[in-house]
């Protein structure tokens, strides 16, 4: 929508709002783009498209018939009413705040954008103090999102382009049930039309802009869970209990599966499928040797002896020379008009509660430019009530880099949440929740007002919201309590954070467990922020030991010393140095069990190899300085899928690492 666009609803809100009610023929008359109209026919068309976009906004429009002429149409604003919004304490707008933020609105679209003018109209002020230790939090954000989160709230079918596991590119079309977030990615499950069966699509590989269909037919099932969804793909039939031996401090996240001691020499991991145990030993392998079942040792030494003979010698890179470049995709999102008349609403809302509010400080709360803040001031400036008068536009100044906003009564509103924003708004919470420590409390009751807020009037533009964003909204990562030495290492870390004015907080001592070497380090830390990245946690601080600045997976801490511990490695010379980055990047050769390798990496560039007979095609992806540690561990992790290309240095570093992972088997066909 242009500019105009903005300006006519504009006009059309506070023409409506500014008076008890209107009737639709002098509304018709004093809006001049309808009373410019062609036709009678065009301006009720205008006129509708306004209509769904002002309750998309949250604003009460609502339509009422003359009792005594039927032909007597008149439309109101309903005065807010104290459930007409959130009713949020300080404390949980705040982490909202903060929840809102973990989502990158250049990529999610519409959904993320109108979130925060959304709640920048509750007039609320943050606390700084909470809003320091709350961390930064990162969804996985993609611009299929905000369709995908509006099909399944509105209960429409969606169609779009995917890219399978195995790298065909087909079009689906799916009546969603849920979207929700796994392990850091989001996931669709609904009902595939051309199958005739239940679908899993990850959300990444969706490479076209998600277009509506019609009203979803299949029954919404009960109980849906993303989780389960993916487990049930695990054709592994075979189910048992391995037990392990694990260097002491390493294979953290493995060991607080099993419920084991950091120092615990053997682990005994809970009864799961095969595949799937063997996927996350592989993913520690550095450190582990699996005792039992003996079937399964056989199979890994197997299975690490043939990544080490892929990885001997040069690689054959001419299939890599003669691939085909994969164009990505552009999947194309740009700021509606309903975003930046939400934003105007909030802007205008948020200067009136607050009397005048400095320019930068404004621009900062919205997240825009000082220049684009003054465009849409320009717009505020132009509208109002259009039924009276010149005398009852708004009034909007900038002068001296302070703004004012006057007469403008109609937009001194908070705006309700569509069901699609509170399910993005769930997500971030999902997104903080690794990281919550003291304020998981505050995160759980604004969960229960956002599921609470899903209004049965919101029926009229969403049919299915009241029992779709509950069931969307749930999968989307709520976070296992965390245990009692997660627990003590977050309080400790939260509350050596620097202070809400930018004082230094008191320094740490810690315990660390670095992914690239055996041992442990004691360091003298400094915080500065908390961070989390899907379901990963990080501490930025100055670090004396390293004379810089570092970042900290928070799982990696083993426990929070005496101030007065002396700092030291005691980590013992690594069998094989993988610390650091591979600076000159790197080409993998990806079968379709690994192809999400180059999606946790991030791949910089694409290529598609011809499929050879039945053969799967393969993919060739290029990484731009990988960590040297979490690649390989990633090839390990592949079980033979993926190949290091180039450079040869790193070939060599996984023939070494995986010969002595495989040697510590004892299998009969183990390489020395």
């Amino acid at each position: 929508m242009a500019a105009r666009g903005v300006e006519r609803l504009l006009n059309v809100i506070m023409t409506i709002g500014s008076r008890r009610r209107i009737d639709r023929a002098k509304l018709f008359t004093v809006i001049p783009e309808y009373a410019d109209a062609p036709s009678e026919t065009a301006a009720e068309r205008m006129f509708e498209r306004d209509k769904a976009q002002i309750l998309e906004l949250g604003l009460p429009l609502r339509t009422e018939a003359d009792l005594f002429d039927e032909n007597t149409v008149y439309y109101r604003i309903e005065a807010a009413e104290a459930d007409a919004v959130l009713d949020l304490s300080t404390e949980e707008y705040t982490v909202l705040l903060a929840a809102s933020r973990a989502w990158d609105d250049a990529a999610a679209g519409g959904a993320a954008r109108r979130v925060r003018a959304k709640l920048l109209s509750l007039g609320h002020d943050a606390d700084p103090d909470l809003l320091r230790r709350t961390p930064r939090g990162a969804v996985e954000s993609l611009p299929v999102l905000s369709p995908l989160l509006e099909a399944v709230t509105a209960g429409t079918a969606v169609g779009f382009a995917y890219r399978s596991a195995r790298g065909q590119l087909q079009d689906r079309r799916v009546e969603p049930w849920v979207v929700g977030v796994h392990d850091g990615h989001w996931y669709l499950l609904g009902w595939d039309l051309d199958r005739e069966a239940s679908r899993l699509f990850r959300a990444s590989r969706i490479e076209s802009f998600p277009e509506r269909g019609g009203t979803a037919t299949r029954p919404r099932p009960a109980d849906l869970d993303i989780a389960s969804a993916l487990g049930a793909q695990d054709p592994s039939s075979e189910t048992a209990s391995a037990e392990l031996r694990v260097e002491p401090f390493k294979a953290l996240a493995l060991r607080e599966r099993a419920g084991a001691a950091l120092d615990a020499p053997t682990v005994t991991l809970p009864p799961q499928p095969r595949a799937a145990a063997r996927r996350q030993i592989l993913g520690d392998a550095r450190w582990i040797e699996l005792l039992v079942p003996a079937a399964w040792r056989e199979e890994l030494a197997c299975v690490l002896n043939a990544v080490a003979e892929r990885h001997a010698g040069p690689a054959d890179t001419a299939p890599l020379e003669s691939a085909s470049p994969r164009v990505p995709r552009r999947i194309r999102t740009t700021t509606t008009g309903t975003d930046r008349l939400s934003r105007l609403i909030s802007e205008a809302s948020y200067v009136m509660q607050r009397g005048e509010v400095e320019l930068a400080e404004l621009a900062a709360a919205v997240g825009i430019s000082e220049k684009q803040l003054v465009a849409d001031l320009e717009i505020l400036f132009l509208c109002g009530d259009l039924g009276t008068g010149w005398e009852d536009l708004i009034e909007a100044e900038w002068e001296h880099g302070v703004v004012r906003v006057r007469n403008a009564e109609p937009l001194r509103r908070g705006l309700r949440l569509s069901a699609a924003e509170v399910t993005a708004l769930l997500a971030g919470i999902a997104a903080l929740e690794p990281s919550a420590g003291e304020t998981a409390a505050v995160l759980a009751s604004a969960r229960a007002k956002l599921l609470a807020s899903i209004d049965p009037s919101v029926e009229a533009v969403t049919p299915s919201a009241e029992v779709a964003v509950p069931a969307a909204a749930d999968p989307a990562g709520r976070a296992e309590p965390a245990g009692d030495r997660a627990e003590r290492v977050l309080a400790a870390v939260q509350a050596a954070l620097p202070t809400a004015e930018g004082e230094a907080g008191p320094g740490l001592t810690i315990r660390y467990s670095a992914p690239d070497r055996p041992g442990t380090s004691v360091r003298r830390i400094h915080p500065l922020r908390l961070e989390t990245s899907g379901p990963r946690s990080y501490l930025l601080a100055d670090c004396e030991l390293a004379g810089g600045r570092r970042s900290f997976r928070l799982d990696r801490v083993v426990e929070v010393l005496d101030p007065g511990a002396v700092q030291h490695r005691d980590e013992p010379t690594p069998v094989v140095d993988l610390s650091g980055i591979v600076e000159e990047g790197v080409w993998l050769r990806l079968e379709p069990p690994a192809r999400w390798v180059a999606e946790a990496f991030e791949a910089a560039e694409l290529r598609d190899a011809p499929a050879a007979g039945e053969q799967a095609p393969v993919v060739y992806a290029r990484l731009e300085a990988p960590v040297r540690a979490a690649l390989v561990d990633a090839v390990l992790e592949a079980a033979g899928a993926a190949e290091v290309l180039s450079p040869p240095a790193l070939r060599d570093t996984i023939v070494m690492v995986t010969r002595e992972t495989a040697s510590r088997h004892g299998a009969p066909d183990a390489i020395p």
